[in-house]
Formats: C-alpha cells, structure tokens, sequence
C-alpha cells in the first residue's frame, strides 16, 4: 500500500484503559503509513493505558473525549481487543451510540481479539460471519454472528481478527475494506 492509498480517510479507534498495547499500536500504524488520520477517542478524558500481555503498558493521549466525537467525522471504525477495554466500553452507552452509528451507516469497521465483544451491544454481529478470541465465541455465536477460527474474516463493511499473532492479516484486510469502501 502507498502512502496515498487511503489519504482523506479519518479512522476513529474507541478505546478505554485496558485495551491490547499492539492490537492498537500495529493497526494505528497500518493506516498511517497507507494515508489515513487515526484518531484515539476515548470515555476517558487525558490518557488512556495499554496492556501489554500480563501486565499494565504505556499511556497514549486522547485526540477527542467520546462525549464530543461524532461519528460522522470518521469514516471507518477499529476496536482493538484486550479484555478490560471492550467490557468496559460495552456498558458505557455513549461509546455504543458512537459505535452502533458505524453498524447503522454500514461503514467500515475492523475489530481484533475481543473487540468485537463491544459489537454484540452496538447490535453489530447478527448474521456475520466473525472470527475473535476463543473465549468470546459462544457470547457472539449467542448474539447471531457466524463465528469461525481464522486468522482474519471479512464480512462485507466488518473485519475481524483473532489475536496479536494475526495482526498482518487485520492490518492488510482492514485496509482493503476501507479502500473498497471508497469506491
């Protein structure tokens, strides 16, 4: 991908503390490099930190309060995993607002590891065909999704993944479903 592949292209990334340090990091970096402007948004209203395996990572500033983000600014949506971030942005009803309006206007959104656990509430996993972190499988498959053990599926305007391992395959698929998108 060229560095104008996805230029003009705003990227929202919905995160809380807690969140998987590289299943943010790689994929903010993925869109960068292609052209894109990532934006961290966040409940949280400074910095937000990172969780690297087994033990707390690094702080990251937020680029806009979730309160004051609209999401007709963005036009693709990525959720990064990690267990404490998507089980606490999945009860917090302005971040499903904000993310259940991607689901509505079908824009495109990628979601790795357990971030698709926040999907089910923004009513955005019935009927697709899905792949996430092992432990999340029955709650999606109770919620309608297809679930499925692949590194990486696409589902029309949704891309998901499994784990940090299978970061290449989310970064590369997240990437030519945002550049469909624009045709």
């Amino acid at each position: 991908m060229s560095i104008d592949t996805l230029k003009g292209i705003k990227v929202a990334i919905v995160l809380t503390d807690g969140f998987e340090q590289s299943e943010m990091t790689e994929p903010r970096r993925a869109l960068q490099e292609a052209g894109a402007e990532v934006f961290l948004i966040s409940p949280k209203k400074d910095n937000v930190r990172g969780w690297t395996h087994t033990q707390w990572g690094d702080e990251f500033a937020i680029d806009k309060v979730i309160e004051n983000a609209n999401p007709d600014d963005y036009h693709a949506l990525m959720l990064p995993g990690g267990v404490m971030n998507p089980d606490s942005l999945r009860i917090n009803e302005r971040a499903i607002q904000f993310i259940s309006s991607f689901v509505k206007n079908k824009k495109p959104i990628a979601a790795i590891c357990h971030g698709p656990w926040t999907l089910i509430n923004a009513e955005g996993v019935k009927g697709k065909e899905m792949t996430s972190w092992r432990s999340i499988k029955v709650d999606l498959i109770n919620a309608g999704a297809l679930w499925a053990d692949k590194s990486v599926i696409r589902d029309g305007n949704l891309v998901t993944s499994r784990m940090p391992d299978d970061l290449p395959d989310f970064n590369k698929a997240m990437i030519e479903m945002i550049v469909d998108s624009k045709s």
